[in-house]
């Protein structure tokens, strides 16, 4: 017994070295990048293509390459995440229009991988990338929309757990509401002498929802943008950008002495009904939160990364 077991040892560690070998040998693969046709000469109409085609290369099914720690589907996982924060910025471009189609072509080809083979890892890669870059409150490149597109079809996939699913399907009901291009939810707010008023009574060509909290160091610092941008203060100064700052917490006597902080030609209030912290009709998830909304209060920008948001006022 002792003779068959120390063989069986020897054939598995054998074994095991020829596979170390053969990943040694795997030389991981260049991202397979998008192909633009011929006919398309327009730069508009190259990054339309460019954002519903961009993965048809890393998931055609005929792809038979390693997948492990440090590879998908033949290239290195690195590379696949820079890949996708590039794809994340071009999306921004080609607006929301193309974003369901987009993401769309995207989940079914993911999806059709992962059904050919379970170690491929491609659908659980970008199920963690869309997670990573368009909705982790930290991310620059953070996406709800993008994301809704995405989770609204990843909360049905039949290989989740119950609680997976119903994690996602919370997640999609929140990314649903004040979708970019829709009517933001009128809320009302009290400010610092106690007057009523509503979001839909602000009259302004544009409309900045900035959910703030006293004290918060990324809140002073979109604060000092808004006061000392030229382009932007003079906007606020004319009118036609109407800054209002809301706060959702519970200690209205933080909120008050902070008041000489916030400019005077700012809406400043607080939530009285406290209904704005139970995302029913607002998700905000982190502070700061910023939304840019048109005349008609319809969403332009939601939870919006504030570079962004500050290159879109500038220029």
């Amino acid at each position: 017994m002792r003779i068959k077991t120390t063989f069986i040892l020897a054939v598995l560690l054998l074994a095991a070295g020829c596979r170390e070998r053969k990943a040694e040998q795997f030389h991981a693969l260049p991202f397979p990048d998008v192909q633009l046709p011929s006919m398309i000469s327009g730069q508009q109409e190259a990054l339309e293509y460019m954002a519903v085609n961009y993965w048809n290369g890393m998931t055609d099914l005929s792809r038979n390459y390693p997948s492990d720690s440090l590879l998908v589907s033949g290239v290195r996982r690195g590379d696949v995440e820079q890949k996708f924060a590039d794809w994340t910025s071009i999306m921004e471009y080609v607006g929301p229009g193309l974003w369901s189609k987009a993401v769309g072509n995207l989940y079914e080809r993911a999806l059709a991988c992962e059904k050919k083979d379970t170690s491929s890892q491609v659908f659980e890669t970008f199920a963690y990338l869309f997670q990573k870059y368009c909705y982790d409150p930290n991310s620059p490149l953070r996406n709800e929309d993008v994301y809704y597109h995405f989770v609204s079809r990843y909360a049905s996939y039949d290989g989740l757990s119950d609680v997976e699913k119903g994690k996602y399907e919370r997640e999609a009901r929140l990314c649903a509401l004040n979708r970019t291009g829709t009517k933001a939810a009128d809320f009302r707010f009290a400010d610092r002498r106690g007057n009523i008023r509503n979001l839909y009574d602000i009259k302004a060509e544009l409309t900045l929802l900035f959910f703030s909290n006293p004290g918060c160091d990324a809140c002073m610092n979109i604060i000092n943008v808004l006061r000392e941008d030229p382009v932007i203060s003079s906007m606020v100064a004319s009118g036609r950008l109407a800054v209002v700052n809301i706060y959702i917490d519970e200690d209205i006597h933080a909120w008050r002495s902070y008041m000489p902080v916030y400019p005077e030609e700012w809406y400043n209030g607080f939530d009285p009904d406290m209904i704005l912290r139970s995302n029913e009709i607002y998700a905000v998830r982190a502070i700061p939160s910023l939304y840019l909304l048109d005349s008609e209060k319809r969403v332009i920008m939601k939870d919006a990364p504030e570079e962004r948001l500050f290159r879109y006022l500038s220029s």
